[in-house]
């Protein structure tokens, strides 16, 4: 899942700051900014080089700044930790995976640690590898399921719990983090599918974020199944508290509460992760329009109804076919697949999950 902006400023840089002077350098002495650039043409791709060149610059600022030693400390690891954990995926970029959340405390036999194992082993089956936090109970069952050689771990180093899982100790997928932040992020940002099995704050924040970055636009549509023990309440009782208390206050919109599927059946929940990428494959932003790519063209009917039936939520225009656009062409980005491409209200980026389903729902399941 590529975490990123419903579109970008085109006056911002990589690092988020306007197109001045400062990100240009200029704040910092002549003899700091040479220095950075001999240093990007030694360690830089050409492609990479303007972005690498914003990194060191921030880095310089950072010293100039006179940045408080824990600051610096803070930023020392998280960009190590990610550099880290970047080197760990790069290998299976190309593969989907599914990013399993749940409780460290849920025991072996039970119903939920069964449920996650049965559904990692479906999903690893089909060709998907799974994600989890590398610890025990959820996570653990999630790595039995798919075995050691589809599993990936992003643990966490805890005062109390937790030493990586026996499945995952001592492979080479398996980074360990310091910080919260960046494990999450990479526990979203490489899935294209997540389910969550109950459990305690850390599955609450993990499914939350989740849900946030989908309601806002700043993740592509993905697949998010709460996932439920047989007959369980445990996600059932949390949907009528959102529903109730956030939806009745006037919190979030009526259909927010959809971005999510519940189930308390594995099979259910294998298709809700690999349903989602029935037809649709992947979404672009090419200045202010969306482009949709599919694996199969729409048909013409179906086409004419998606407009009809989403065109509210485009802020002009229609919903229509194209060609690839000169940035997908410059970055021979998938350039096979058929387009469909509108100019998306930015204000209503929740209703894209409901578009893309509305998508798949016109290809055949097979």
């Amino acid at each position: 899942m590529s975490l990123r902006p419903p579109h970008p400023d085109p006056s911002a840089t990589a690092l988020g700051t306007t197109s001045s002077q400062k990100a240009l350098g200029s704040d910092l002495d002549d003899e700091i900014r040479e220095a950075v650039d001999r240093l990007v043409e030694t360690v830089a791709p050409a492609d990479d080089a303007d972005l690498i060149r914003e990194i060191l610059l921030t880095a310089s600022r950072l010293g100039r700044d006179d940045t408080e030693r824990l600051d610096l400390k803070i930023v020392r690891a998280a960009v190590a930790e990610m550099r880290d954990a970047f080197a760990v995926f790069a290998p299976y970029r190309d593969i989907p995976k599914v990013t399993i959340f749940g409780s460290a405390r849920t025991a072996e036999g039970t119903p939920l640690y069964d449920q996650a194992r049965r559904v990692a082993a479906e999903l690893a089956d089909a060709g998907w590898m799974v994600i989890t936090g590398a610890g025990p109970g959820i996570m653990l069952a999630g790595m039995e399921g798919a075995g050691r050689d589809r599993s990936i771990g992003v643990n966490i180093r805890l005062p109390f719990e937790q030493e990586a899982n026996d499945v995952i100790t001592g492979d080479p997928k398996l980074v360990t983090m310091k910080y919260f932040f960046t494990r999450k992020l990479m526990l979203m940002k490489e899935s294209a599918g997540f389910i969550a099995l109950p459990g305690g704050f850390g599955t609450i924040d993990e499914t939350i974020e989740l849900l946030t970055l989908q309601q806002t636009g700043k993740a592509v549509p993905a697949p998010v199944v709460l996932l439920d023990e047989p007959g369980g309440a445990y996600w059932h009782g949390w949907r009528t508290f959102v529903t109730e208390h956030l939806g009745g206050g006037g919190y979030i919109s009526d259909g927010d509460v959809e971005l999510a599927d519940l189930t308390d059946d594995v099979a259910v929940a294998r298709e809700l992760v690999t349903g989602f990428y029935r037809r649709y494959h992947s979404i672009r932003w090419v200045g202010s329009k969306l482009v949709i790519r599919t694996r199969t063209p729409v048909p013409d009917a179906d086409l004419e109804r998606l407009d009809a039936q989403f065109g509210s939520m485009f802020a002009e225009g229609h919903l229509e076919r194209v060609e690839p656009f000169g940035p997908e062409r410059k970055d021979d980005d998938h350039l096979d697949l058929p387009r469909l491409a509108c100019t998306f209200d930015v204000f209503q980026m929740a209703g894209l999950h409901h578009l893309v389903r509305a998508i798949n729902a016109t290809a055949v399941p097979g």
